[in-house]
């Protein structure tokens, strides 16, 4: 089960393999929140996302079989380098399934990283069922993307970070796609201090959690279209879903434009470079979507993989 003591022996597990990404605040920011934020930056970890503390705690967590077989995992970016990453770090092979729309950039830094990558059509193709067929042919072992208690552990030491840094935030904010990063973080701010408000984040037209949240089951929804490729997920993880009932007070959506408008607050004011999906939690601070008593807030920045395209288009589109 996701307790804390699994969480810090994550932490203990992944230290040699992952940055302590800074804390950073801006009072600009604060004035347009009407709060203190307080920004966890993940952006700045190896791999450019808070993705590699959970791959590299699911792969330094195999037995010397399980690592002689390898490993198979799906993602459209981030798992997908953070897999490739730590894989290399352990000395494992990697095959990696991503949809042929994923980010070219996330594509290449994966395979730069020394992993085979096997695309799939995201729109005919189940990602998870590409991953069994390439595991049951070939052996592997599959590390997923979030639905894991190694996965959601090791995400969670960001929130054991953050805690140490500011002992006394009120609230924590963080991006929500499948729920392995809130159910750590989660977990890690309600064993700390049980009166922390915890609230995930996602995209409005990426909401399958807040709809199976709402509804009190896991629900799913069609491929969303939205810009944060992190959150495309169609329904929270079974593992994960539980955990955030117990420990979310809601579950908070910001539109396509807010998370556009946080990027550019983060890129213009902080000189922050965070992707679409790493700027959803920010975007609800900056757009106050959280209740009016919260006086300060932890809110993680998940990445910063986007293609030069990509930020062109959605930071001045004029010029795309």
């Amino acid at each position: 089960m996701l307790t804390l003591d699994f969480i810090r022996q994550a932490a203990a597990r992944v230290r040699p393999f992952v940055h302590r990404t800074p804390v950073t605040t801006s009072r600009t920011f604060d004035e347009a929140a009407g709060r203190r934020v307080f920004f966890k930056c993940e952006n700045f970890q190896r791999a450019g996302s808070f993705k590699m503390r959970g791959a590299t705690n699911r792969i330094q967590a195999l037995s010397n079989e399980e690592r002689a077989r390898g490993v198979v995992a799906f993602s459209s970016g981030n798992h997908a380098q953070a897999v490739a990453l730590a894989s290399r770090d352990a000395g494992v092979r990697a095959v990696i399934a991503m949809p042929t729309d994923a980010p070219r950039a996330k594509l290449e830094a994966t395979r730069g990283y020394g992993a085979e990558v096997v695309t799939y059509d995201r729109q005919r193709e189940d990602r998870e069922e590409v991953a069994q067929r390439i595991s049951e042919r070939e052996g592997s072992v599959v590390v997923p993307p979030y639905d894991d208690y190694h996965i959601a552990a090791g995400q969670g030491t960001c929130a054991l970070e953050l805690f140490e840094d500011v002992p006394d935030l009120e609230a924590l904010l963080t991006p929500c796609g499948g729920g392995g990063l809130f159910a750590g973080a989660s977990t890690v701010a309600k064993a700390l201090n049980p009166k922390v408000r915890c609230f995930p984040v996602e995209s409005e037209l990426s909401d399958d959690t807040r709809q199976s949240f709402v509804k009190g089951e896991r629900i799913k929804i069609p491929p969303p279209p939205t810009i944060a490729d992190g959150m495309r997920t169609q329904t929270p993880g079974a593992l994960t879903f539980p955990v955030l009932q117990r420990n979310a007070e809601d579950v908070l959506t910001v539109s396509e434009d807010e998370i556009v408008e946080a990027m550019r607050f983060l890129l213009f004011r902080l000189k922050i470079l965070v992707e679409p999906t790493g700027a959803v939690a920010a975007a609800a601070a900056l757009f106050r979507k959280l209740p009016a008593d919260v006086g300060s807030v932890g809110v993680v920045i998940s990445g910063g993989n986007v293609d030069p395209e990509t930020l062109a288009r959605l930071i001045h589109p004029t010029l795309a």
